[in-house]
């Protein structure tokens, strides 16, 4: 009688899963799709033993937004988590809560981001004066929210009396503000992300169950700092050439939103200490900033290649469900920006690898477009349980498992909202309604329309104007094709209205639902 391999053993227990995060990350720095300058071999060796999605795009932006369609399978548009800030609804499912009912017990490190539902809490309750809130479901093993409190206590642990606020970030012999890449007090093995990922090593040497496990990096997230060898590991001048107007003054000449909220960008959420806009940065400083942001992305792949080998020596790499994403992009100087948001692609085409040792194919490329939205129901199916809503995202195990998806999505989606409910800014600026301050997107290989509620819209012929420099919304020689494709996306959006109780008849035998 033939005895079972190792490997052939551990497929036919229930799986581990473990999702990674990553937060702004670009979809296109990474060595796996050809990127001429960034370094990633963790993540190029998960890609060569699992499914590597090129087209893969966050559903909104920023960060609350981004991760509520992660974690719920719903676009904004259902979701309604508007801003940092906005409440999730709690009636909704999410991946946590489904894994509990699988019989996991979802186990967090990081944060979620995720502003609690008011109306289950009482007024004075602290958790409603803070967005970074847990999602529902998820045990708290290490949080790391962007104080990062936990992650300087822990550095006083070891010696760096000096670590007791954000300053820490500051690079040695800079001044606050300044744009350097040289290392921190900090060394490459104190990180926040080496913090974050040796809990989760300590963790793992726990466990004898089967286990669920979310990992939640801040990095590659500002300020833009990190320590040696990563700060000096690229140079200005290295990486593509930047998409973007001969000015920032240009740039904001091409929109109202633009012109609305490219100055009001400021230097202190990129460089910590720093004062004023980002519009007062030169190219030089674009330059020097994107070579830090490309550190601190082979800062955390070195990271990621440490967890990989922790999970080979426990002996779990052959029965763990990998999933590495990120929750939304960033600009790094494309348009003269930095940050995320509004509808340019900088901000949305993010990473997405998949690795199930149970998959019959290892090192493939999906070129399909695919969603943030697609990581609850794929992980449903996996798990073999349901949704306790309506989705709008769709399982991706049939291109994780190379079989025939089907009638698959021909364009990508996303959503932004730049209302500003406590101070009112944007509404007062445009004379606008908070729920007229918002965009939608599609896009796909030829074409992009972005349908502003109540600003002009654009529209892009994205294999003439990859850069995205030319607006052809009030072009009458494409006024067939903006027509084509705002009926795109109105349709879009009427097949993705909350189909929970929709699909579902009273009958005189009783209810009768469909499950798409």
């Amino acid at each position: 009688m033939r005895v079972p391999t190792s490997t052939e053993a551990a497929l036919s227990r229930r799986p581990n899963v473990l999702l990674i995060t990553a937060d702004q990350w670009r979809g296109d720095c990474l060595s796996a799709v050809g990127h001429p300058t960034v370094l990633t071999p963790g993540v190029d060796a998960l890609a060569g033993e699992g499914v590597l999605f090129r087209n893969h795009y966050a559903g909104a932006a920023p960060c609350s937004p981004a991760r509520a369609t992660l974690y719920t399978g719903l676009y904004q548009m259902n979701h309604r988590v508007c801003r940092n800030g906005s409440p999730l609804d709690r009636r909704f499912d999410n991946l946590a809560l489904m894994a509990r009912r699988a019989g996991y017990d979802p186990t967090l490190f990081g944060y979620t981001d995720t502003a609690p539902d008011p109306r289950a809490l009482q007024s004075g309750d602290p958790h409603l004066t803070s967005y970074e809130g847990l999602l529902p479901g998820f045990t708290a093993r290490q949080l790391l929210p962007e104080h990062e409190k936990q992650w300087l206590s822990w550095l006083r642990s070891r010696g760096h009396a000096g670590a007791v606020n954000r300053d820490i970030h500051i690079p040695a012999g800079a001044q606050a503000g300044e744009i350097s890449a040289s290392s921190p007090a900090y060394s490459k093995d104190e990180t926040q992300t080496a913090f974050l990922a040796g809990e989760f090593i300590r963790w793992l040497g726990e466990q004898e169950d089967a286990w669920f496990a979310h990992v939640s990096f801040l990095r590659p997230h500002p300020p833009f700092s990190v320590p040696e060898p990563y700060g000096a590991m690229f140079q200005p001048g290295d990486g593509p050439a930047f998409a973007r107007a001969s000015s920032a003054e240009a740039e904001m000449e091409a929109h109202p939103y633009l012109a609305y909220a490219m100055p009001r960008s400021g230097k202190g959420s990129f460089i910590h200490g720093a004062r004023g806009p980002v519009n007062d940065w030169d190219a030089e400083d674009f330059a020097a900033i994107r070579a830090i942001y490309y550190g601190m992305i082979a800062e955390v792949d070195a990271q990621l290649g440490r967890i990989w080998q922790a999970l080979k020596d426990v002996g779990t790499w052959d029965d763990t469900i990998v999933i590495f994403t990120s929750d939304h992009a960033e600009m790094m100087g494309d348009h003269w920006m930095l940050g995320k948001g509004g509808f340019f692609d900088g901000s949305y085409h993010i990473p997405l690898v998949i690795r199930d040792p149970r998959a019959g194919q290892k090192g493939a490329t999906v070129s399909q477009f695919t969603s943030a939205a697609d990581i609850f129901p794929t992980l449903c199916e996996t798990l073999g349980m349901s949704a306790e809503n309506g989705l709008d995202g769709h399982s991706l195990r049939a291109l994780v498992d190379g079989a025939d998806a089907g009638q698959w999505r021909d364009a990508a989606f996303w959503e932004f909202d730049f209302r500003e409910i406590a101070s009112g800014d944007a509404e007062a600026h445009f004379g606008l309604r908070p729920n007229q301050c918002n965009l939608a997107v599609i896009r796909d290989e030829q074409f992009k329309y972005v349908h502003f509620a109540a600003l002009p819209p654009l529209l892009f012929d994205l294999k003439a104007d990859p850069m995205e420099m030319r607006n052809l919304a009030a072009d009458p020689a494409h006024a067939g094709t903006r027509l084509a494709y705002a009926e795109k996306l109105l349709s879009l959006r009427a097949r993705h209205l909350d189909q929970t109780l929709a699909y579902t008849e009273l009958t005189e035998k009783g209810p009768v639902s469909y499950r798409p």
